[in-house]
């Protein structure tokens, strides 16, 4: 998941809400006690999982090694399973008499960085990066949602009694480029499997462990990103005259851009436009030729995503010619829509979640502010499945107690010293998914 600086923000406010609870399904506290045993009895095969993908980290389109150990698990818990679905992924389906077809998704792919934890299982893996040989960590949590997979599969194979229909489990490669999703779609994921009617996904965050957060509708912002290469002529530094200068024009781009968010957007909307990398030249006495600079943005509605949009291809267009420059070229990079939650699901997950959970579970409304993040997760609703992704809290409250003594943030996912603790994240995240499925939380009827 790409800039999930403030993921969450709306749970982490209502952490002090304790959720109104309907009654909860009369066999959901028998169906919790047996899921608990058998956690009890995974979670050291779940924990080896984590740690051995932890100290192996892949990058997107590369998760051969962790997808052919999720297919291995998936397997072995009496999934029929498909590999190399969009490039890396993995589907694993269970049929499990009539009912309805459900989505259960996880990512696998981990992020071009240098790990800084200290773990005793840090990673030292390296890989190629975009043509350079870089460091690989999965600082985002990917690691352990692929373990929460694996469990909920040992869960739902095990508890066959309790639930009836379709599951169908993906693996998802790419989701930091937000490229993965659309790639399982293009390839036929829901015209070769099962198309599911409803779907659940979860994520890691640093929220206390023990806590799961639900929000309601629009839950994570949109994101896209692009690569705007401006040409010019390149020439002795010396004799600027007879050149293009691209980088001028570069940086031109760089600071004219920002006008479009602080005098073309409403004040009131939330918009993000970030120059994540300027790259050009190679030595002082060298004018290049080009110049490349890399943009992100995030909106949360239509209007302004397209304004966003709009205004950064025209911004830079403009720079070009006030440069004399020929007109650049702009190459979408990838992105993804508004990740939404269905609100029937999200308010009897509550309900049914909340007996398990208590405290801990606590819920953001429609009205609440979505998270800035981006999770490609939307192009599986987009494409027809209402879902709920649950944010799961995996830092130990105590850690968190003593960081804020010390004046000091909590990392946050994409951080080089991003640890949260495996265990109560995979068995929130397991419990989660797996009592919403036995206990019937789904959208509304048609």
């Amino acid at each position: 998941m790409m800039a999930k600086h403030g993921l969450w923000a709306a749970a982490s406010l209502a952490l002090s809400l304790v959720a109104t609870s309907a009654q909860a399904a009369p066999d959901l506290g028998a169906a919790n006690a047996r899921l608990t045993a058998l956690l009890d009895k995974n979670y050291p095969a779940l924990d080896a999982i984590y740690k051995d993908l932890h100290q192996h980290p892949e990058l997107g389109m590369q998760e051969v090694r962790t997808a052919g150990m999720l297919a291995q698990h998936l397997r072995k818990a009496g999934f029929t399973v498909t590999e190399k679905v969009g490039g890396t992924g993995v589907v694993g389906v269970l049929r499990n008499g009539e009912g309805p077809t459900i989505l259960v998704r996880a990512d696998m792919d981990a992020l071009p960085m240098e790990e800084k934890t200290g773990l005793a299982w840090s990673s030292k893996a390296r890989a190629t990066y975009e043509g350079k040989d870089v460091p690989v960590m999965h600082a985002c949590g990917h690691d352990t949602h692929v373990a929460y997979l694996v469990g909920v599969a040992q869960a739902l194979s095990a508890m066959r009694d309790s639930w009836s229909g379709t599951v169908v489990l993906i693996g998802q490669p790419a989701e930091e480029p937000l490229t993965g999703a659309r790639a399982m779609l293009d390839d036929g994921l829901f015209e070769r499997f099962p198309k599911p009617d409803f779907g659940f996904a979860a994520h890691v965050t640093n929220l206390p462990a023990g806590v799961v957060a639900i929000k309601a509708g629009a839950s994570s912002s949109a994101s896209d990103s692009y690569s705007i290469t401006f040409h010019g002529r390149g020439g002795h530094g010396s004799m600027p005259a007879a050149t293009i200068d691209p980088i001028p024009i570069a940086a031109r781009f760089v600071t004219d851009t920002q006008v479009v968010i602080s005098r073309e957007k409403d004040p009131a909307a939330f918009g993000v436009l970030t120059i994540g990398a300027i790259n050009a030249g190679s030595a002082p006495n060298i004018i290049p030729d080009s110049a490349e600079v890399k943009v992100n943005l995030r909106s949360q509605s239509p209007e302004v995503r397209k304004l966003l949009q709009d205004g950064t291809a025209r911004v830079a267009k403009s720079a070009a010619a006030m440069g004399g420059a020929p007109e650049p070229t702009i190459r979408y990079l990838g992105g993804t829509g508004i990740m939404t939650n269905d609100p029937a699901m999200a308010k009897a997950a509550v309900a049914a979640l909340t007996p398990a959970f208590g405290k801990g579970l606590v819920f953001a409304p429609e009205s609440a502010t979505p998270m800035s993040g981006s999770e490609d997760y939307s192009e599986f609703v987009d494409a027809g499945v209402p879902s709920l992704f649950f944010g799961i809290g995996g830092y130990d409250p105590a850690v968190l107690a003593d960081l804020k003594a010390k004046g000091e943030p909590a990392p946050t996912n994409h951080s080089p010293f991003f640890a949260p603790k495996a265990e109560p994240a995979i068995r929130s995240a397991v419990t989660a998914i797996v009592l919403s499925i036995v206990g019937g939380v789904r959208p509304a009827a048609k």
